[in-house]
Parts: structure tokens; C-alpha cells; sequence
């Protein structure tokens, strides 16, 4: 489907992307995850033609991206793309012919499409109008009404209420089902843990580790995480150390990687005469990956 391979960028004397390389395939969610600056945007931007890259080649079913195979790419910014005066059908249309659909086919789409993100009976409604929700589900439902093969969704949940996130991961499931590739960009930890089926993360414009979920555990070596409150933390991770255990602090709790699962009175024996608040064991997550590796690379 979609193949990035070695894309150079800078901007004057600052490199933002250094031979990133990955692929996408088609009912796949790819997650591309990094802090501010890493160089996400630009990717994204390369993508959608708006700017050039210096090295390196992406293709689309094996053919160099042009404005022809451009065609086949879909994108929800960050920002909602549609026109706030117009209703959800008027913005599908409009949008379906600046993509070169005929009247016939815009009007075709323009229904498909609202069905497909749970906008039927909003068809006639103003798009300023709309919940939050319904407004993030008519940028996508633009998105798509051209039939892309490959959609972008920068931030897709950004700025939305639990329920309203929901709704669009249903709806990023449901495109998958559909055998659409989707390369999707968040901040949101959980978001990427749910819906990506392989993960890249980049810092400064690197790719530093790519894979599933699973095979990104192996940076953090660990069966699970033993997070302790304790005023002895000096003590805890001396303790800790004579037992072969990584310590992290993740801001200002206090985590010991487990090499295997312990009950909380067997973990407590491990630290006996050391005065413990409170503990709490939970499964090593995405965020505890991430941290590790982007901390690694400084």
C-alpha cells in the first residue's frame, strides 16, 4: 500500500527527517507517535504534496507518489477542514467535486459517507451547529468521500469529550474492517494501545522503534509494574537494585519493573522494613514504552 522509505527534510541548516522509513498496509492502523517537533507534521505534509522532500521515495501500490496516486490519500487535520456554513451534505459535495466526482457520484458519496460516520439524519444540519463529536466525524466522512485507500487522521480525538472519542474509534475500526489503511497520529497514549495494530515512534526526526505492541514490550522488560508511595525512596531503590529490579520514576511515582507477577503481600516481603504507603501493581502499557524509548535517545 504505502512505503516511506529514507525521506530526508530539513529547513535551512535543521534536519527534520532523517532517513525515516516505514510502511503501511491496506486494513491497517499505523500509529506514528513522537513529542512536539519530531517531525510528524512534515511527514504528514510530504504526504499531501504541500511540500517536497529532499531524499528518499514514497509510493503508493508500488508507484511514486504523484498527483494521480495523491488521489488515493485522505486527510482529517488536526483542525476540522469543512465549511462551517454549509450543511454536513453541501460540504461532502463540494469537496467531492474539488476531487474531480461528478454530480452524480458527489451526491452517491456524499450519502455513503454520512452514513459511514453516523451523520444520515444530519445531512441538512449547519456544520457550526454540530456537537464536537458530529463536527471531528464530518471532517473525516470529507476525508473519505473521494474512496481514498489511505487516510490520515492527525489528532483525531484532540479537544473531545470520553464519549465522543469513542464514537470516532468505532469509526476508525469500522474503516478498517473495510480494508482502508490508516496512518494515525496522537498524543493520546491509550488512543494508539487500542487502535494500532503496528506502532513508529520518532524523536527528532528518527525512527527509533517500530513494531506491534508486543514487540515493543521488549524495551521494557518487564511481566509487570510495581508503582510505591513511600518516604524512604532512597531505601525502596536500594532495595530494589539488590534485587535485580529496574527503577523508573514516571514524574513523581516511584515504578519498579517486576521479572515476574507477585502478588501485593509477596512484592511488600520484598521491601520489609521499609515504611510503604501504598502500592499498586499494573500491566507494562504503552506509555511506559514510549517514555523508555524516547528517553533513551536523548
Amino acid at each position: 500500500m504505502l512505503e516511506v522509505r529514507e525521506i530526508c527534510k530539513s529547513y535551512g541548516k535543521k534536519q527534520v527527517l532523517h532517513d525515516l522509513s516505514f510502511g503501511i498496509q491496506a486494513g491497517e492502523v499505523y500509529g506514528l507517535l513522537g513529542p512536539n517537533g519530531a517531525g510528524k507534521t512534515t511527514m504528514i505534509s510530504i504526504l499531501c504534496g504541500l511540500i517536497k522532500a529532499d531524499r528518499g521515495n514514497v509510493t503508493m501500490n508500488g508507484q511514486n507518489l504523484s498527483s494521480a496516486s495523491r488521489s488515493l490519500i485522505g486527510v482529517a487535520p488536526q483542525e476540522n477542514i469543512f465549511y462551517k456554513s454549509l450543511t454536513c451534505e453541501e460540504n461532502l459535495r463540494f469537496f467531492g467535486r474539488l476531487y474531480g466526482l461528478s454530480n452524480q457520484a458527489c451526491q452517491k458519496q456524499a450519502q455513503h459517507c454520512l452514513e459511514l460516520v453516523g451523520l444520515s439524519d444530519r445531512a441538512k444540519s449547519i456544520a457550526e451547529k454540530l456537537s464536537g463529536g458530529m463536527q471531528r466525524r464530518l471532517s473525516m466522512a470529507i476525508a473519505l468521500v473521494h474512496q481514498p485507500q489511505l487516510v490520515v487522521l492527525d489528532e483525531p480525538t484532540t479537544g473531545l469529550d470520553i464519549e465522543a472519542r469513542y464514537e470516532v474509534w468505532e469509526l476508525i475500526r469500522k474503516l478498517c474492517g473495510q480494508d482502508t489503511a490508516i496512518l494515525l497520529t496522537t498524543h493520546m497514549l491509550e488512543e494508539a494501545e487500542r487502535l494500532c495494530h503496528r506502532i513508529g515512534i520518532i524523536k527528532q526526526g528518527n525512527l527509533l522503534a517500530e513494531g506491534s505492541l508486543e514487540e515493543l514490550r521488549k524495551h521494557v522488560p518487564a511481566q509487570e509494574i510495581a508503582i510505591i508511595c513511600t518516604p524512604d525512596e532512597e531505601l525502596a531503590i536500594a532495595r530494589a537494585i539488590e534485587l535485580g529490579w529496574v527503577y523508573r520514576h514516571y514524574g513523581r511515582d516511584l515504578a519498579f519493573w517486576l521479572p515476574e507477577t507477585m502478588e501485593l503481600k509477596e512484592i511488600l516481603t520484598h521491601f520489609e522494613g521499609i515504611a510503604i504507603d501504598s502500592i499498586m501493581r499494573q500491566p507494562v502499557r504503552l506509555e511506559n514504552i514510549y517514555v523508555e524509548i524516547t528517553q533513551s535517545a536523548k
